[in-house]
Formats: C-alpha cells, structure tokens, sequence
C-alpha cells in the first residue's frame, strides 16, 4: 500500500473538473501542499460524460466572468503545462424565435462587450451564412458568441492534474475519502489508506456532494441543497454532405442552440451531438426505492428515448442534415443541479475551514472559473468578483430534499427559459410562510419567495390577469403596473402597510459588544435608544455587507439585515467572534415579524392604535403597545416617507395587522417598495452593495469614520483609495427610457466609450421617471453629465443627478 501524506494544507475531495482546476489554482497561487483525493480514477464522474461546451453566455455578471476566464485558460493552458488537449474554438450561434428573446440576446452583448467579449447581433441570414445547413423561415435573429467551443473533458482535467502536479501538489488516485473528523482546530481527512491532517477542506464531489456532506453535520453543516437529474445527449452517424463541407471550409461548424425548443446541436467530427433538455425530465436517485449507489463510477443510465424524441425532431427540422443519418451512440448520465442552476461555490455554511466547489450543471464550462475563485477564497479570504451568485450560504434552512427536487426538475426543464423580471418560477413555493399569509393572498398578494420567506410582491384587484404568460416581459408595461402606481401614491399621499417577513435578525449583548463592533464597522454605532446604519468592509475596503444597528442599551444590539443575508451574515459576526469573549450572538429571525407603515398619515393612523411617542426623532426606537400588542418601534422607513417599521412576535401580528388596514392603510407589496426606495437613492443588498465596489466607490463616505481609533478591516485600502482617487462613483441616473427600466449591469456609455454599470433601475412612480442607480467613471460623476444607457440592446439619453435623493431631496418628508 503506498504511502499517503500525514499533512496538508488543503484537502480537496473528489477527482473531476472543478477539484482538479481547485488544486491547479491552489498551486499557483503558491499553495503547492495541497492533496486531492479521488475514489477512483480523475474524471469518473460527470466530468467523463460530460459534453464538453464552453460556452460564455450568461445574464448573471459573475458568472459569465467565470465562464469568460475558463475560455481564457483553456486557450493556454496546453501550452503552460505542456500537454496537449482537443479545444475547438468554433464559436456558436443562439437562436431567437421572439423579441423577448432577442432583447436577453442584446442584454447578454452589452455585458459581454463590457467584460472585452466581442458578442454579435445576426439577422437570420447573417447566421445561415454562419451555418448554412440552417432553417431560418421563423427567427427573429440570433446572438453569435466568437469565444464559444467544446473540449475533452478528460483531457483538459488531465491538464488541469499535471500543471498541479508539476507545482508540487499531490493526487491520490483510487483514495476514498470515508470520514472527517476535527481537532485542534485542524480537519482530519480519513481513508483507508490513512489519515491526513489539514487546515481547509474541500468538498468537490459532485454529484456524490451530499453524502460527503453530511460528514460535516457533527461541525456545523447541513444537508449539501441539491438533486441529481438525468440528461441525455445522442451522437448521429457520419453525415457526408457535412463531412463535405467541413473539408471544404477547413473547420467545423458553430456551436448551434435553439434556446427557445430547449436543444444545442454539435459537430462531433462529421456527425452531429443532439443535447435536448426537455421538460418531461427524470430526476435520479431521488426516492427510497432508487437509491444513490455507493460508486457510480464511469457509468451511464439506461437509454429513454421516448422522453427526448420531441425535441430531436424538432433539431433534424432545424438542420435537416442531422435527420440524414442514424443514431449512434446515446449517452444518458448523471448532472447534479442546485435549486436555482448555479453551483455551490465558496464557504461552507456554519463549518470552519471547509469550502464547497459541487454542484456545477456546467462544470466544464465553469470549472476555470471556479478554481480560480475557490483559491481565492482560500488563501485571501476574497474574491476578485462578487459571486453572491453561487455563495452556498444563498440558501438556507428551507431546501429540504423535496424542495431540491423540485426546483432542479424545473430548472432542468427550463434549462434555456428567460428569467424575466415580473416572473415567478412556481416550483417549490410557500417554504415560509408569515403568519399573514393567507391574509395576504385574499387580499390579492401576488407572492414572491425571498430566503424563502413568501413575500407580496404586488396586490391584483379582481379583473387583472395573474397569468404566468401575462409576466413573460422584459417591459415595463403589464397588470402589475397600475397596483403598483396605486400602492406608490398611496405611500405617497396616505398611509400604506407592508408585512414584511423573514428580516434577518441577531442579538448581541454583554461587556464588551460596543467595542467589538466597532471593530468591525467603518462608521459610528448609534446612541442608547438610537439606530443607524452600518456598512461593514472587507479587508480590501469592499462593501461586505450592511446591517441596521439598534442599541437598547450600552452593550445590547439588534442587528437587522437583508432576509436573503442570514446565513452570510450571521456567519461572518460569528468567524469574527473572539474566543472566551463572553460576549452572545443570536439568531433570532425566527418567531419575529416586520410590518412596515409608512406615509405623511401614518402618526395619524398609528395615534389611534397606540400611545408610543410618535414624535421620537427619526432613527429613534421605543417599546410599545400597538392595537393591545407589545412591539418594538422603529422610526424609519425604507420607502422615503414618514413611517415606522413595527417589530412584533409573529403570534401578535395578526392582530395588528388587522388593526392597521380597518384604520385606513392600503396593503403595498416589495415592487413598490423597489421603486420607492430607488427615487431615494437608497441600495439594495447584492445589487448596489457587493464586493465589486468598495464603500468609496459606493458614495457611503458618510458612513466612514477615518479619524476612529478602532483599526476596521479594509481601512488601509480606503485610506489610499482615497489619497490616489477613487475610479467610478455611484450616482442617481435620470433616463429618458422606453418601454423597459434598465436592469442590473446595463452598459452606461460616453462618447462611443463604456465608462459604467447600473446596479439597479426602475419607475419612480413618485417622480414620474426611469430611475437607474449605477457606477460611473469619477470624472463623469457630476451632476447635469449627460450619458447613454444600454437597455436590452438600445441606448437612452441619461442624466447625473446631484448627490440626494430625487424625491424629498432634503429628507423633510421621513423626519417630519
């Protein structure tokens, strides 16, 4: 039996893609006594049947950077570590049945051409010239992607395994990982070779991630939230007439997808790949009776046609010549999937040391990325891009197998569907509920799930269409529309009432709690009986997060953050936490409820159901008594008037609830909330806050304290960021927009230059505007600048507003 190493650094579990390109990284970044342990041979899982496409597509920013650097790799990487790989760079062609589509299309450009991908527009035409075995009687166009190709997998892992190795990690082949167990603060990784301590671990073990897992329980884990689904692809026969022209042309075809049907079509030498995925899909390993062997090592389910046959008719009509020839080969294997597609890339929640790098539907194409960013993670602590996107800690305590299931079925089905903004994907609904809910929904609540919390996101009255085709837009225009004018005017001009459940909230108290935060934080805490606002950097001057900070007393706090930043959130105050400190941290968002009331009526209203002090000042709370029930009041408000958010046991909040409707308060729901907070300029989590821009950049200099004694992270990097000058700000953008708002990571232009982002947009419905918040090169950032904005493909006039809010500019409306 050979010999194993006793130490390590890093630890990374499992053998394919993405643990390979882990270890690769890792090594580069200098990190070379790292160990990676593969049950059997390297690419044994889905890397070996995978497709191998590289595409670069995507909507989602972070991960069209991960994909983006994969390509960018993968170009080189035969070279730099001198083994040869088959990667054809042939470029590939989307195909657009409808605006709608064409419109994500042009989205897709604009962010491409930001990231210095050079994505094209093609008429119908323009793309059977492209590829000339093409029906093109019925598209609205197609979107070309130069960058697009496919690689061995085996061969670009065996690559990814030889440039680690040459840097001095180690693979250990045929070393089944069978336990971890911690000591000392140190992890030790068993196998039945032996046993190896190290610092970090890794679980890279894709479709087997679940069960590697719960090995983590006894340390702070949970259940790893994923499913495994069935996906088949089919291999036709030569074809001559394509083995013709490839001979004539001198290379292969484009990467073809029909995004609409729900297939890509391969040149596999001279026969063509058919990759359907279907919605009458097959989930395995997903009941007691098909249960998950202990190795499935490279081995394929049996073949069911049936389930595909539709969508392989409909590609051999596409492109005929595919229909020419027989089937070949069927390859039908495993590909694990999360609840929303992305994998699950970064810490492990609520485990020291122990990251996640599993769960990638599209591992081939994300697999550079993904290591690159997981060595980040893993020896700076950061990332050079946000990737909230695929953080594990985005789902928390409601992704219980059936939910995993379900969602990872739809996703699948809908593997290419359009995200729409007014869109709700069905599955996997009412995880958690407000003890209003069914209050909520006879009121006419249209929900949407935040953290898994149902939320309304608007109110229909009787008549209006509540149809899932009804929201499949990108415009601005639809039933939602005028509620949610009447909800913003009732805000405006009255009082309204959002009930507003699963707002993450934690407890800190006992001595010292003062200080520490202090520590943390790049402002000031607030008085006894005062809350603010507190933004919380990373090392490098980042926005890592925001909370509101209430003091009730000298060294008692209650932390509230965004609903979809608990497990983040709460995780980081605990990592920060000193040992033997005494001081307690609490999640309590559990068994709390928000109701936000607000409006120039609201003291008005609130005056009947109580005898709180409603002329406190703003940012003032107070113990009260609201309708009979004990509460915690909070003079603030997210909608930019008059208002108070009222904290109370869910078990109350019925009744308060109640109370404020019968008093005059018209029900609003968060896309009115969306548009009112943007016409004051104020950020949301993970759009306008993320780890791309640091606090300068952010314009939250009032919320920095450079002169504080306290050393907080990142203060160094903001201290000479703002001693060289800061590069891009955030400002208030007026644009003259059509029918659309601009959405996140809209390409802002001047002069033929890109010169920003947006990270938000929408209708102000107070001011009568197109609102964008963004990020613009600091020497445009001056109020009257005019600048274009990109919006699903056409550039709109906008304006740079001055720097406050566009509605009640000087607060006066919220501290009357």
């Amino acid at each position: 039996m050979p010999d194993i190493p006793t130490t390590a650094r890093v630890v990374i579990i499992g053998g394919g893609v993405v643990g390979t390109s882990s270890l690769y990284h890792l090594a580069k970044a200098g990190w070379s006594d790292c160990v990676l342990l593969e049950k059997n041979e390297l690419t044994a899982g889905s890397t070996w049947h995978a497709a191998g496409n590289v595409p670069t597509f995507s909507t989602s920013w972070s991960i069209m950077n991960m994909q983006r650097y994969s390509t960018e790799l993968y170009a080189r990487l035969g070279d730099e570590v001198d083994y040869p790989m088959n990667y054809h760079v042939t470029g590939s062609i989307r195909l657009a049945h409808s605006r709608e589509r064409m419109q994500e299309f042009q989205r897709a450009k604009g962010m491409g051409l930001y990231q210095g991908m050079d994505l094209e527009i093609l008429t119908p035409d323009a793309a059977r010239t492209r590829y000339p075995f093409l029906e093109t009687h019925d598209l609205a166009g197609a979107l070309y992607d130069p960058n697009d190709g496919d690689i061995d997998p085996a061969q670009l892992t065996q690559a990814l395994a030889k440039g680690a190795r040459d840097m001095g990690a180690q693979i250990l082949r045929f070393t089944p990982a069978t336990g971890v167990s911690r000591e000392n603060g140190e992890w030790i990784i068993h196998t039945e070779k032996g046993d190896i301590r190290a610092e970090y671990v890794v679980n890279a073990a894709g479709y087997y991630a679940q069960r590697v897992g719960e090995w983590f329980k006894p340390f702070g884990g949970r259940t790893v939230p994923m499913m495994v689904m069935s996906h088949q692809y089919l291999l036709t026969e030569q074809i001559p007439e394509l083995e013709a022209w490839t001979k004539e042309v001198g290379h292969k075809l484009p990467l073809l997808r029909d995004v609409d049907v729900s297939y890509y079509l391969r040149q596999e030498k001279n026969g063509i790949n058919i990759g359907p995925y279907e919605p009458n899909c097959r989930a395995h390993w997903a009941t007691p009776d098909d249960p998950l062997p202990d190795d499935f090592s490279f081995q394929l389910y049996p073949d069911d046609l049936d389930r595909i046959a539709d969508i392989v008719a409909d590609a051999m009509e596409r492109v005929p010549a595919a229909g020419t020839a027989g089937i070949s080969r069927i390859i039908n294997g495993p590909i694990p999937y999360a609840p929303d597609g992305n994998p699950l890339l970064g810490p492990m929640p609520g485990v020291p040391n122990a990251f996640e790098a599993c769960v990638f539907t599209f591992g081939i194409a994300q697999g550079g990325g993904a290591g690159k960013v997981l060595a980040e993670w893993i020896t700076e602590g950061c990332t050079e891009w946000d990737m909230w996107s695929c953080d594990p800690r985005r789902f928390t305590d409601y992704t219980d197998h059936d939910y995993c299931v379900a969602k990872g079925m739809e996703i699948y089905g809908h593997e290419y569907g359009m995200h729409f903004p007014w869109k709700r994907w069905p599955a996997g609904a009412d995880r958690k509920l407000s003890p209003l809910h069914d209050r909520i929904k006879d009121l006419g609540g249209q929900m949407g799930a935040y953290n898994g919390w149902e939320r309304a996101n608007w109110f229909a009255q009787p008549g209006d269409d509540t149809s899932e085709e009804a929201t499949r837009t990108w415009d601005r225009a639809g039933p939602w529309e005028a509620r949610i004018r009447e909800e913003c005017e009732a805000v405006r001009d009255g009082v309204g009432v959002l009930d507003l459940p699963g707002f993450s909230r934690f407890t800190l108290r006992n001595d010292g709690a003062a200080e520490w935060l202090r520590g943390l934080i790049a402002g000031a805490l607030p008085k006894v009986g005062r809350m603010n606002l507190a933004y919380f950097p990373d090392k490098r001057g980042r926005i890592l997060t925001e909370m509101s900070i209430i003091r009730h007393d000298e060294e008692l706090f209650t932390l509230i953050t965004a609903g979809t930043a608990q497990w983040h959130d709460f995780e980081y105050l605990v990592s920060n936490l000193p040992e033997n400190s005494g001081l307690e941290l609490t999640d309590d968002t559990l068994g709390t409820g928000t109701l936000i009331v607000t409006g120039p009526k609201s003291r008005e209203l609130l005056a009947t159901l109580s005898e709180a002090d409603l002329n406190a000042p703003w940012l003032s709370r107070q113990t009260a008594r609201v309708a009979g029930k004990h509460v915690l009041l909070l003079r603030v408000s997210f909608a930019g008037e008059l208002g108070w958010e009222i904290h109370a046991d869910n078990d109350d909040l019925p009744a308060i609830y109640d109370a404020v409707l019968e008093a005059g308060a018209k029900p609003f729901g968060m896309w009115a909330l969306n548009a009112l907070r943007l016409e004051k300029g104020y950020r949301a989590w993970k759009g306008d806050l993320s780890t791309d821009y640091s606090l300068l950049e952010g314009g939250l200099d009032r919320f920095i304290r450079f002169d504080k004694p306290q050393d907080f992270p990142g203060k160094a990097a903001l201290l000479a960021e703002k001693q060289q000058g800061v590069k891009k700000r955030f400002v208030t953008l007026v644009v003259d927009a059509g029918d659309a708002d601009a959405p996140y990571m809209s390409t802002l232009w001047h002069d033929g230059e890109i010169v920003g982002e947006t990270t938000s947009g929408g209708w102000g419905y107070r001011v009568n505007k197109s609102v964008a918040l963004g990020m613009l090169r600091t020497d445009l950032a001056k109020p009257g600048t005019e600048i274009e904005v990109e919006i699903y493909g056409e550039r709109h006039k906008a304006m740079v507003q001055p720097d406050e809010p566009l509605w009640d500019p000087q607060n006066e409306r919220l501290r009357a």
